[in-house]
């Protein structure tokens, strides 16, 4: 557009001068031809629009906005039209309590109202694009800062709105997974009425008021204490009957020994274990009838 306007100027001066300097007279028709010349290019070059990848362009002439976008690549257009581009690809945006980590800098996690109550904060972080066809109506109703205009209001709003069904301890724990499915369909409603498309909602972090996660967290020690008490009873009733069953044992066995053994056996016995010896021995026993018998064990 530059190149256009300084086209017409040269043009201009060439006429201008051509009438109130003489000298300049004779050079009138060259004066006008560069002027001619620039003009054209400068049409040529404000005809030509590259899009960008993963970009489109929507076209604005004197306030109204054309319905038809540029896709990206090379692109002609009419040379007074103002091209506005509008990035297409995943984008995110976070919420948190961190300083510097968020799109806002300091603390911008979002708190909340829980069922009971109690204030708790949330980090969350958005991940959504613009839909395409949808980019001339964003333009239109919203401007190119819907970061601020659309995202940041709604997830807010709409967190908030749904946070007042759970209590604080259910939202850190055995809800959270619910609660983050419950905001992702409210918000992907909104979003899809405006012209994005959500594509995933994470909820990276929950923090619960101090004394709820004191309380938490003697709770946790406590049935830690209570599962391994539990063990310990466990394995001491283990203990106790292991020794049970040796002591059982110990019994039968004294029980078979006193029974099943006769003198005659012991007497066997005794003789057997005798002989194994190299020693020459020569023993003096009594047969159980008062009668002496010698046994020489070689």
């Amino acid at each position: 557009m530059t190149v256009l306007f300084l086209g017409i100027i040269i043009l201009l001066v060439g006429v201008i001068a051509a009438k109130t300097n003489s000298q300049l007279r004779s050079h009138r028709s060259t004066i006008m031809a560069v002027g001619i010349i620039v003009i054209v290019l400068g049409i040529s070059v404000a005809s030509i629009v590259q899009v960008e990848a993963g970009m489109v362009g929507v076209q604005k002439l004197f306030g109204k906005v054309n319905n038809n976008t540029l896709p990206s690549g090379l692109n002609v257009v009419n040379p007074l039209v103002k091209v506005v581009m509008f990035d297409i690809k995943t984008e995110n945006y976070t919420m948190s309590g961190v300083t510097d980590e968020g799109n806002k800098a300091g603390d911008d996690a979002i708190r909340v109202l829980s069922a009971d109550g109690l204030e708790v904060i949330i980090d969350l972080t958005v991940l959504y694009r613009v839909v395409p066809s949808e980019a001339p109506r964003i333009l239109q109703q919203v401007g190119t800062d819907y970061r601020n205009v659309l995202v940041r209001p709604i997830c807010r709003t709409k967190i908030r709105d749904n946070a007042v069904y759970y209590d604080a301890v259910a939202l850190y724990s055995s809800k959270r997974d619910e609660f983050q499915t419950r905001i992702f369909n409210t918000i992907e409603k909104d979003f899809k009425d405006r012209g994005l498309l959500l594509e995933q909602l994470l909820v990276r972090n929950i923090t619960l008021p101090a004394s709820v996660k004191t309380a938490i967290e003697s709770k946790i020690n406590a049935e830690q204490e209570a599962q391994k008490m539990t063990f310990v009873l466990q394995r001491e009733r283990q203990e106790a009957e292991r020794k049970r069953v040796e002591a059982q044992g110990i019994a039968d066995y004294q029980k078979i020994l006193s029974t099943g053994l006769s003198e005659k056996l012991l007497q066997y016995e005794m003789i057997k274990a005798i002989s194994a010896s190299p020693n020459s021995k020569l023993i003096f026993m009594t047969n159980g009838k008062n009668l002496p018998v010698m046994v020489d064990t070689k």
